[in-house]
């Protein structure tokens, strides 16, 4: 069977999410976006956790379903701050849990080292090479994959306060971390240059880290998994072996906020050639730029562009439809006519990823409009021109003179 799940999500006790998610608001607009699986976000938070032992039921094998059968597994995201060798480090972790005993052993051992009350995505000063090995302790089937590997300040690999390798930030624990999440100002093909992906032994993943349950966040990024039965086993062994791990999606890496050099509060933004040029220094406030992920790239990389791993899975490089929509009419991602004409495309064709991905010209033509039609064509095709992000800020995507944000 296919599933698309997206395993990175938050619920809405994390800091800037939306006071609306619910199980049931995410359930209702994974099936609208196309996804088959989602992650819970935030199971070690109280709330979240009464909301999850409430609504979803597990079953023997490590997936929880709702009422209408719809499939969830235990996940989390922890912020773990600390200092090694003189620098202080900021890494983001997903957790996936086999099942709800463990994710209360999970709980606790959290619980030991500080508040899980405040924040679905509590922040620990825990090294990282420790937490992999405690909680490997608690159970091997217990998954760790660093987040968003690149972004500046929380990713394994940011220019702020990461590493230049895994082995650097893992230590002894390395061999444990199987697949690292690309994010979304970075793609496969930017991480395959890095000597512990180059190598096949690391996987790529990606989720949408969503903030929200909008289908132009909730699977923005996902894995396209292709396994016999669906349960946390199978789900696993994809990600660490590579088998049944059929491909990832992903935005273009210029759509995230940290893919070019800049300072937002000065509006200024640069591609790496041009940080050179200024060694570093932003012309307007004359204090250091915030190195973004393309440049950060080009600093560890081992191997040069274009190099691919073998056995490494295919991505897709697409923007939801609502941004596509919203730059062919000209009018906000949320406006009334947006929302009109996404509805009719999901009414009939079933879901955004089947409209996205598979969706034919000549069907598409039958209840859209040319433009429409042409747009959604050159997404799939990574035509759609984007003025990368920077310094936490969005990236831009543009057609004429006609421009959409998030």
């Amino acid at each position: 069977m296919e599933i698309i799940a997206d395993l990175h999500i938050h619920s809405r006790h994390s800091r800037a999410t939306s006071k609306d998610i619910s199980i049931e608001n995410l359930e209702k607009w994974a099936r609208i976006k196309g996804i088959s699986l989602l992650g819970t976000g935030d199971f070690q938070h109280p709330l979240w956790k009464e909301e999850i032992n409430e609504k979803l039921i597990e079953d023997k094998n490590g997936i929880l379903r709702t009422a209408n059968n719809f499939p969830f597994i235990l996940q989390t995201e922890i912020s773990l701050m600390y200092s090694r060798g003189g620098k202080g480090r900021a890494v983001h972790l997903i957790v996936l849990s086999p099942n709800k005993e463990i994710a209360e052993k999970i709980t606790n051992y959290l619980k030991s080292k500080g508040r899980i009350d405040y924040d679905g995505r509590p922040i620990f000063g825990i090294d990282a090479e420790q937490f992999v090995k405690d909680l490997k302790e608690i159970n091997d089937k217990i998954e760790i994959i660093p987040a968003h590997v690149m972004t500046p300040y929380f990713g394994i690999f940011g220019s702020k306060s990461g590493f230049n390798s895994l082995k650097d930030c893992f230590g002894e624990q390395t061999e444990k971390i199987y697949a690292v999440e690309s994010g979304m100002s970075a793609d496969p093909s930017m991480l395959w240059r890095f000597e512990e992906i180059a190598s096949g032994k690391v996987r790529i993943v990606s989720f949408s880290d969503a903030h929200s349950f909008w289908p132009f966040r909730l699977g923005r990024e996902a894995v396209i998994l292709e396994i016999s039965e669906l349960n946390y086993d199978n789900i696993i062994k994809a990600i660490r072996t590579g088998i049944g791990l059929k491909a990832t999606i992903e935005t273009p890496p210029e759509y995230g906020k940290y893919h070019w050099d800049g300072h937002r509060l000065c509006n200024f933004s640069c591609s790496p050639e041009k940080t050179q040029e200024l060694k570093g220094i932003c012309p307007i406030c004359k204090k250091s730029l915030t190195i973004g992920v393309d440049n950060r790239v080009e600093e560890i990389a081992r191997q040069p562009k274009k190099f691919e791993p073998k056995n490494a899975a295919p991505f897709f490089k697409i923007l939801p439809l609502q941004e596509v929509l919203s730059l062919a009419i000209g009018s906000s991602m949320q406006s009334k006519k947006i929302w009109e004409i996404y509805n009719l495309l999901i009414k009939e064709f079933g879901s955004e990823f089947e409209i996205l991905l598979k969706i034919s010209q000549e069907k598409l033509l039958k209840i859209s409009d040319a433009k429409i039609v042409e747009l959604i064509l050159k997404n799939r095709e990574g035509k759609i021109k984007v003025t990368p992000g920077y310094d936490g800020e969005y990236g831009i995507t543009s057609l004429g003179n006609k421009q959409a944000t998030l």
